[in-house]
């Protein structure tokens, strides 16, 4: 059984994505990535940090706007439309969830779809789902980047995905396709889950609950991908029961240490991406 490590991985993306940056900076662009905090949400701020501490890692300037939770939509709006307008950023992230009152949907498409760099604006899943050139959502892409750099095979196997949200779910859904996988995408409806489930030569589960997935739903043999994060008063778990399904599968994420080093470390590779096109270089 292997640990697909994205701790390590991450880590040696970030090393090439530091010299792609200084590359950059030799020809005198300077990618930047602004971060809007809106509100005092604990985790975001936790995300945020973690954020910030990549984007010095590998060289790419970071800006973030902390902004009260009183803070009205119109007023956020503006200031997206204004960073939209401003050459020297490259990407622009708002840290989810936001307080109530204000839309997420709205926020997403104010976003140009030339900054998106979280990958989630209707043009950047609409070029996904076409095949076409753009951002990807961070969690999906940095999940088949591990897969890749672990020579993990995709094309012509079983893949179920649990879970149909527009930031991992279904983006993840089409990213498998599009690698000729054959592709189930399971939600609260499914019927028989754990029947679906043990189909799959790879199951990626991101539903939010707590070891969720057991090792009577798993295929022996199936490559398991975790993307769930659940603070338990045990401390930080995955939606899948790592010390019973690491027993049956051929390859799994932990919880920490796997899909989410992977999620910042390619929202840093959208943020160069971004330099790179607005300079066209």
């Amino acid at each position: 059984m292997q640990i697909l490590d994205g701790k390590a991985t991450a880590k040696q993306i970030q090393g090439e994505l530091s010299a792609e940056v200084q590359a950059l900076k030799d020809k005198g662009i300077h990618p930047s990535l602004t971060v809007i905090l809106v509100g005092d949400d604990p985790a975001s701020q936790v995300y945020v940090r973690n954020k910030e501490r990549a984007c010095q890692k590998v060289g790419i300037e970071s800006r973030t706007i902390r902004l009260p939770k009183e803070t009205q939509e119109a007023e956020l709006l503006s200031l997206i439309e204004k960073l939209n307008r401003d050459p020297d950023v490259h990407g622009i992230l708002v840290q989810l969830p936001l307080p109530e009152g204000i839309s997420e949907e709205k926020v997403i498409c104010t976003i140009s779809p030339e900054k998106d760099v979280d990958g989630f604006h209707p043009v950047s899943m609409g070029r996904l789902l076409l095949g076409q050139d753009g951002f990807r959502s961070c969690t999906p892409y940095g999940i088949m980047e591990l897969l890749r750099r672990y020579q993990l095979p995709i094309a012509g196997q079983e893949a179920v995905v649990v879970g149909r949200s527009n930031i991992v779910g279904k983006p993840m859904a089409a990213l498998l396709l599009a690698e000729n996988a054959t592709v189930t995408v399971c939600h609260s409806r499914t019927r028989n889950l754990g029947e679906v489930t043990r189909r799959a030569d790879l199951l990626v589960v991101a539903v939010g609950k707590e070891n969720f997935v057991g090792r009577e739903m798993v295929k022996p043999g199936a490559v398991v991908i975790d993307v769930g994060i659940n603070r338990t008063e045990a401390g930080i778990c995955g939606d899948v029961n790592f010390s019973e399904v690491k027993e049956v599968a051929s390859a799994i994420t932990p919880v920490p240490g796997g899909v989410g080093p992977m999620t910042i470390t390619m929202l840093l590779a959208n943020t160069i991406r971004a330099a790179r096109r607005a300079c066209s270089v």
